[in-house]
């Protein structure tokens, strides 16, 4: 098992934001309260059209912020793919990932501490923009490829819960894991590209969610509790990315030899079920229908493209550094 070194670590926040400068000035605002401090913080701004840039130009952190300004937008998995190169350059221990939706409650390092000894990739909770607990505990299918909800109380005999997914959306992870797996692949754009890291990670090491809150996300989302499953209100965009990027995942399971065609095949009717339900149940609406078929046939052309390669490590086992 990977243990890094918890003795006194460089933690790197990485956001990625797209006009949303009120947000993001509040997430700043949150950054400059953390007690313990981080040793520095990654925002890729991509592309904004807003006031994005007047919002970091008047920052003001107690750490070095190191803004990577992108010429177009490449999505949440490219922005991410970015900002944790740049940590990486700046010298990061950990990498701690985050929308720019979220604010950071000020004892959130302190919370990750105690568990930075023990896993290389870590998950704490969040709330919703209402202060209530914000629903995240999933586990990935391999056989169909989905990641299902897991019901009930998960800390309910351990303050700990492993998984096989993670979440961009405040997953802290040891810097030499990311050289071992390669970072984020921008293919994706967005959705699904964090449950696809989470899985390969997970592959090697374990995946922990911890019982202490480290965020508070500040986007009301409209969302339904289905009892078997939560769905928020999504966009065309990310569902043609969602159905698309079945296509991506697939690939990575084939490289792993945990791809059963079958299931997956199954896996993909169900996720297009789920958007379905979802146009109908929160967003009241059919318009986006289209968007999932588009996805899927995208998926299905990933999946025969026979130049086809996965994200390369920026380490090989050898440890040497540099990408091929």
């Amino acid at each position: 098992m990977h243990v890094p070194d918890a003795g006194s670590p460089r933690v790197f926040l990485v956001i990625t934001t797209f006009n949303r400068a009120a947000l993001l000035r509040e997430l700043l605002d949150s950054i400059a309260a953390l007690e313990p401090a981080p040793a520095g913080v990654v925002v890729v701004d991509n592309a904004s059209t807003d006031a994005t840039g007047d919002v970091l130009a008047d920052a003001h952190l107690p750490v070095p912020l190191f803004v990577e300004r992108l010429p177009v937008n490449v999505g949440g998995s490219g922005g991410f793919a970015a900002g944790v190169a740049r940590a990486l350059e700046e010298g990061a221990d950990w990498l701690w990932l985050m929308d720019d939706d979220v604010v950071a409650l000020p004892d959130a390092l302190a919370s990750f501490a105690p568990w930075m000894g023990r896993y290389s990739c870590i998950h704490g909770r969040r709330y919703d923009a209402a202060g209530r607990p914000f629903f995240w505990q999933h586990v990935l299918d391999e056989f169909t490829g989905v990641h299902f909800p897991v019901r009930g109380d998960v800390f309910a005999a351990s303050p700990v819960f492993h998984t096989n997914v993670a979440c961009f959306e405040g997953m802290l992870v040891a810097a030499d894991v990311v050289r071992e797996i390669g970072l984020p692949d921008a293919r994706f754009f967005l959705n699904g590209d964090d449950l696809t890291y989470g899985w390969l990670v997970s592959q090697r090491y374990p995946v922990a969610y911890v019982d202490a809150f480290v965020l508070r996300k500040t986007r009301a989302q409209r969302q339904v509790d289905l009892g078997v499953r939560h769905l928020n209100e999504s966009s065309d965009l990310s569902r043609f990315c969602g159905m698309r990027n079945r296509g991506y995942l697939a690939r990575y399971l084939r490289l792993h030899g945990r791809y059963h065609r079958v299931g997956f095949g199954l896996g993909t009717l169900l996720s297009a079920g789920k958007e379905l339900v979802r146009l109908l149940a929160v967003e009241r609406s059919v318009s986006g229908a289209s968007q999932v078929w588009r996805g899927w046939r995208a998926a299905r052309v990933i999946l025969r493209d026979p130049d086809w390669q996965p994200e390369p490590p920026l380490r090989d086992p050898a440890g040497r550094t540099g990408r091929s």
